[in-house]
């Protein structure tokens, strides 16, 4: 007789109640041929996949991908690089239960919109986050050509009143991504940013769902007013540094512009070797 069944007869006998029967209806005896501890089928784990009912779904040009470099279609080696660079964030930002950063650099070319954008890509990848990336350097936007999108209306047409924000919103064909482009270049940059209609909108795109994470794409520190406006609705803020290009005194005038500001720290772009 088997240990499991000299217990049960003998909790049986010791107490006079169903122990068997118990026993039975909880753990039911196993088909002939099976063992005694049998495999139940594990539910299939589904990742969140929106489905987008308002917003555009505009697929992006492979082409311009590729040729753009972004991490989407880059190397495992570069797309690595990228999710280390994520969870640094993520320890410094999401961790505490904020959902949003800005992306800036201290002088225009030095790689601001591409981190952004492969930042956002490897934010995707996460199976239970989406992610919004914003154009805000409206006075130059470039986010759409990354993606081989084409002129096409913006935030900066939603800030005057052009257009609805559900009309400009665009997923690039790509899971859990949705992009705001800069729309139609204006000079007032910094006006629009600092208006009512685009602090109503920032609040909107921070607390509307718990699962997204938002980027902003912004202008140079050195050249535009714009990244101090919305360092006040961020919970953190990133500077890209191109190597062998961004002098070091820059990036101290940057530094000492934010000193006051949530940045979380400094991106070494473009290294060779």
């Amino acid at each position: 007789m088997s240990r499991l069944k000299k217990a049960l007869e003998k909790a049986k006998k010791d107490r006079g109640d169903s122990a068997v029967d118990l026993a039975n209806r909880i753990d039911p005896a196993p088909p002939p041929g099976e063992g005694v501890l049998s495999v139940v089928p594990q539910r299939e784990y589904r990742p969140f996949k929106p489905e987008y009912s308002c917003t555009q779904v505009v697929p992006c040009d492979p082409d311009a991908l590729r040729s753009n470099r972004v991490v989407a279609v880059c190397t495992e080696d570069e797309a690595n690089k990228m999710k280390i660079l994520r969870t640094q964030i993520m320890n410094l930002i999401m961790e505490q239960g904020k959902n949003s950063f800005l992306v800036t650099s201290a002088n225009p070319g030095e790689g601001k919109t591409l981190t952004s954008i492969n930042l956002a890509i490897s934010f995707s990848h996460q199976l239970n986050k989406t992610v919004l990336l914003v154009d805000t350097d409206i006075r130059k936007p470039t986010l759409h050509k990354f993606f081989g999108l084409g002129d096409r209306p913006g935030l900066s047409d939603y800030l005057i009143g052009k257009a609805r924000i559900q009309d400009v919103l665009i997923n690039p064909g790509l899971d859990r991504f949705v992009i705001l482009p800069g729309g139609r270049p204006l000079t007032n940059s910094t006006e629009l940013l600092a208006s009512p209609r685009m602090t109503f909108l920032l609040n909107e795109m921070k607390q509307r769902y718990d699962n997204r994470f938002i980027i902003f794409d912004s202008a140079p520190v050195l050249t535009s007013a714009d990244p101090m406006v919305l360092s006040n609705h961020v919970d953190g803020i990133l500077i890209v540094v191109e190597a062998e290009k961004t002098k070091r005194e820059d990036v101290k005038k940057v530094l000492e512009v934010m000193r006051d500001k949530p940045v979380i720290g400094t991106v070494l772009n473009k290294l060779v070797g």
